[in-house]
């Protein structure tokens, strides 16, 4: 049996893409180990959304070129964004790759793996195929409770910023049979709630065998369906693609989470205009008021970034604004960065490191104190958690309430994988901590 490490960079879609490439190479005699050290083949799944990411990339690069000299049998594959966007220059400066292979070829890794056996050196597939990889891949062998579905992907819009639209393509949504064969093969392994994953993920628009269209409230409706699915939530969202449908459903579908990603980028109409996000703030805020009226107790995430080209105080002030009025419960903030073939790279009004920095750690402790505002207003409450795994501790179980807030309770194994009511009793650095009051459940932590 070979040995086969993925080192997984970026966001969850790397992460599912990552799993199934492990199940893809399988069959081959693949088994995942968790270090690079030892291993037969190394995959690097890349991101490229931050400049810091492909840094990172470049330095493990260099140290498995160190390993490859002394295991001249060691198979390196670079996979991912990066992958897509530099090409053959990467193979050129870094030697030691063996193949190199985009976000939407991944289906034909045993064909690279033979193609480089047979002789014919570093293998590179970048091409954007017409067939869908979903088509050509092995079922998900995925059993954790919470799993990923990677159900759209690629994007249109173009944000000056991003260099998705040039790494994963256009949107292409799967077909909603598929999804749902996943996402029941999913549950049958024990997977009780599906996050289901996009560029755009609500831009889907997947064509069923009558040639039908789905949207996401109607492929949200069609997984509540499916017996032990228990929870649904996706991500990311575009504020562009938030439809009438998918509003209602937010009431509507129960078992659609109260929580919502949904990045807002910037406060300030100038900047926005200038990130081609195609929506104001005005926008962002009625489009918040609107899932709320739907959803009371929804709440909300974002992605800001600071310092993007241009930035004046006034358009960072109107970012504070936005953050004080929409009260987010989690949010992931960054400093601009160009990337390499983005419009916004050659912007001339660069907005100085110390400024980003400074914006940054402003925005950072307002959103800090957002979350724990958050957390501490469940302290004292009875709220629904889905247990996935057991803690550090003896005895100790991990689950998340429907805002996605993790949370620590002693309780039997037997809970994994269940949902159970917890009172939550406090708040520490990451997590809510609390007590199961459910006598049943009570007397079954004391015998088991």
């Amino acid at each position: 049996m070979k040995k086969l490490f993925i080192k997984t960079y970026g966001c969850q879609m790397n992460a599912y893409d990552s799993a199934r490439m492990a199940d893809l190479l399988a069959p081959l005699g693949y088994a995942a180990t968790d270090a690079a050290d030892g291993a037969d083949m190394v995959i690097l799944n890349t991101c490229h959304i931050r400049e810091k990411a492909a840094e990172k990339v470049y330095s493990e690069l260099g140290r498995l070129a160190q390993m490859k000299r002394e295991k001249p049998g060691l198979l390196v594959a670079v996979a991912g964004c990066i992958a897509q966007a530099e090409g053959e220059e990467m193979t050129t400066r870094v030697p030691a790759i063996d193949m190199l292979v985009g976000p939407q070829s991944y289906h034909r890794l045993p064909e690279m793996i033979a193609r480089h056996a047979r002789g014919q050196g570093q293998v590179l597939e970048t091409d954007f195929p017409a067939l869908e990889k979903f088509d050509h891949l092995p079922q998900s062998t995925d059993t954790a409770v919470s799993a990923f579905l990677t159900v759209q992907e690629g994007c249109d819009k173009f944000c000056t910023f991003c260099v998705v639209p040039y790494t994963r393509g256009p949107e292409h949504s799967r077909s909603p049979e598929s999804v749902i064969a996943e996402a029941k093969a999913l549950a049958s392994r024990g997977a009780r709630e599906i996050v289901l994953l996009g560029q755009n993920v609500n831009a889907y628009r997947g064509t069923d065998a009558a040639g039908k269209i789905w949207n996401l409230a109607r492929l949200a409706a069609g997984l509540a369906d499916v017996e032990d699915i228990l929870r649904i939530r996706y991500m990311t969202s575009h504020p562009r693609d938030m439809d009438d449908e998918l509003i209602a459903a937010h009431g509507a579908n129960e078992k659609l989470m109260p929580f919502l990603h949904l990045p807002g980028q910037s406060g300030s109409d100038t900047v926005l205009e200038a990130m081609n996000r195609q929506h104001t703030a005005d926008d962002y805020l009625r489009l918040i008021e609107r899932l709320r009226a739907a959803r009371p107790d929804i709440a909300f995430s974002s992605d800001f970034i600071v310092g993007f080209p241009g930035e004046s105080d006034a358009d960072f002030q109107a970012t504070m604004d936005l953050v004080r009025t929409v009260k987010f419960a989690q949010c992931f903030s960054f400093k601009y960065s160009p990337r390499p073939g983005t419009p916004a790279a050659g912007a001339r009004k660069v907005i100085a490191e110390a400024v980003k920095t400074e914006r940054l750690q402003a925005l950072q402790a307002l959103l800090l104190q957002q979350q724990d505002q958050a957390n501490l207003s469940v302290i004292g409450k009875s709220v629904p958690v889905l247990f996935e795994k057991s803690g550090r501790d003896p005895g100790q179980l991990v689950g998340r309430t429907p805002w996605l807030q993790p949370v620590h309770v002693h309780g039997p194994k037997s809970l994994i994988g269940r949902v159970a009511d917890v009172a939550i009793e406090r708040l520490t650095a990451n997590s809510l901590h609390g007590a199961l009051h459910d006598e049943s459940v009570l007397l079954e932590s004391a015998l088991a």
